[in-house]
């Protein structure tokens, strides 16, 4: 189901506490309110949708992917670069990796560890970010 983006600094700063199978729900809503927002948004973390879970789904070169407690292990090639996000207006400077390896669950909470390069990596460092309570 799309759920409402949730617009608060406030809110967006408290970090995400670990998922459960029994949030699957909320994965599927993530990409539900992602596939609504495809013309504007490129990820999206549990707490944009108001749901304090370490939880997020990014569109990996065209394809939605779901990620449960999602951790950067491994990083590769600082750059700096700026970024918008749904949540708020206007773009705001940061500093990112080309090269991210990221262990998380998936769908099935099925362990996954998976190397992402340039545009997804970056997508997800911004989502990582979220999760942990870091507003950009």
């Amino acid at each position: 189901m799309e759920r409402p983006i949730v617009k608060s600094r406030l809110l967006l700063s408290r970090p995400s506490v670990e998922a459960t199978p029994a949030d699957g729900p909320i994965g599927q809503d993530l990409l539900d309110t992602l596939a609504a927002h495809k013309d504007e948004c490129v990820g999206l973390a549990a707490n944009m949708i108001g749901q304090l879970k370490r939880i997020i789904a990014v569109d990996d070169n065209g394809t939605p992917l779901l990620m449960f407690n999602p951790q950067i292990t491994q990083r590769s090639g600082l750059f700096q670069t700026s970024e918008g996000c749904l949540s708020l207006p206007g773009q705001r400077p940061c500093a990112r990796y080309r090269s991210i390896t990221v262990s998380y669950q998936d769908a099935s909470f099925r362990p996954r560890t998976r190397r992402f390069t340039g545009w997804t990596a970056q997508i997800i460092q911004h989502e990582v970010d979220h999760c942990q309570g870091i507003v950009i």
